[in-house]
């Protein structure tokens, strides 16, 4: 089967999801249960694809300066710094320890 007809089964089944979600009662969709279900489905998969950009290169697994950068960014988090300085040190860090040959 060739890729287009993958991307059409794709499309389709993204289709039917969305039109499903369309016949839900609004009052099941407003159970505490169903908003804690959504917003930790979403850290998950935020936290999942951090770590895989972070720590992966193709099939492989790296310790670069990505890795350097995500940790001072994470200690910035920690210590409540403003969105913009925590996105300025990890940009910072990695230019930096590129700059000076420490990591790829």
């Amino acid at each position: 089967m060739s890729l287009w007809f993958w991307i059409l089964v794709a499309a389709f089944g993204a289709l039917t999801q969305k039109l499903i979600g369309y016949f839900v009662a609004p009052d099941l969709l407003e159970r505490p249960r169903v908003a804690d279900t959504a917003s930790a489905i979403t850290v998950g998969l935020l936290s999942a694809l951090v770590i895989t950009q972070t720590f992966a290169s193709g099939t492989s697994l790296v310790l670069d300066a990505r890795v350097a950068s995500v940790a001072v960014a994470a200690v910035a988090l920690w210590l409540r710094a403003p969105f913009i300085l925590v996105v300025v040190l990890g940009a910072v860090t990695a230019s930096g320890l590129r700059a000076a040959g420490l990591a790829a």
